[in-house]
């Protein structure tokens, strides 16, 4: 039997060819067969997680919340001190300094985030601003958002802070952040769904030791990151009462 693995579409082009290799990686470890399907859309993904098609998943903190509370997926590992944090942006050369500089009826570009989303509008709370009195341009995907600010469409962005980061020097040189969320315990995670229960425990271990060999540290970097910690059911629901929280 063949399972399917997916990345929430937020990661930075960059790593598509460490997930390939991840991927081939935890087949070999676990000897199952996983194809990795990787998606450019919330939408599209969030489909095929409903119709079942998804087995394994770095999910973002917002579709963890349906994966593990609807769909019966377990937490098993997350990135080590890698948190999730929003941050607002604009455009370079911008007279905003600050998220009091936007005024009423502006326009915040943001992708198909939800919890990014959410955190961005708490920020902009100090500016008075909220889903009544702005306008909201959505894109596909962070690049669209910050193409937003650069052609003058939008006053300001949402960006998942790791995707600003890992954008190219170009667009970096063309934005700046204003302001950054400090959260902390929000973060992707990855998660294995009801057909591979059986072997939860195995890849929680495969995962976690991961960084202690050269290969899997390697394989690690080429993701953006140092290594698996383990996240349990319990982390799991703190981090969506709290999302559930900020929603609200």
């Amino acid at each position: 039997m063949t399972y399917t693995m997916t990345v929430s579409p937020d990661f930075s082009p960059d790593y598509i060819a460490g997930w390939y290799i991840f991927n081939t990686w935890l087949q070999k470890k676990t000897g199952e067969g996983i194809h990795l399907k990787l998606y450019d859309s919330f939408d599209v993904q969030r489909k095929d997680i409903i119709d079942d098609k998804i087995d394994l998943i770095f999910a973002n903190p917002y579709e963890a919340a349906m994966l593990i509370r609807e769909k019966g997926f377990l937490a098993i590992a997350a990135p080590a001190d890698k948190p999730d944090e929003a941050v607002i942006c604009v455009k370079d050369d911008s007279d905003i300094q600050t998220v009091e500089d936007l005024k009423e009826n502006c326009t915040i570009a943001m992708a198909d985030d939800p919890q990014v989303n959410s955190v961005g509008m708490i920020m902009l709370e100090p500016a008075d601003l909220n889903a009544k009195n702005i306008s909201i341009e959505k894109q596909k995907n962070y690049v669209l958002v910050a193409k937003n600010l650069i052609n003058e469409t939008a006053e300001a962005g949402f960006f998942l802070l790791d995707a600003y980061d890992n954008m190219s020097k170009f667009v970096k040189s063309q934005i700046r952040p204003i302001i950054t969320s400090e959260i902390s315990v929000i973060r992707h995670i990855f998660l294995v769904g009801p057909k591979l229960s059986n072997k939860a425990e195995d890849i929680r271990a495969l995962l976690n030791d991961m960084h202690n060999e050269d290969k899997g540290l390697k394989i690690l970097q080429s993701l953006g990151f140092e290594a698996w910690e383990n996240q349990t059911q319990e982390d799991s629901e703190f981090m969506l009462d709290l999302i559930d929280t900020l929603s609200d």
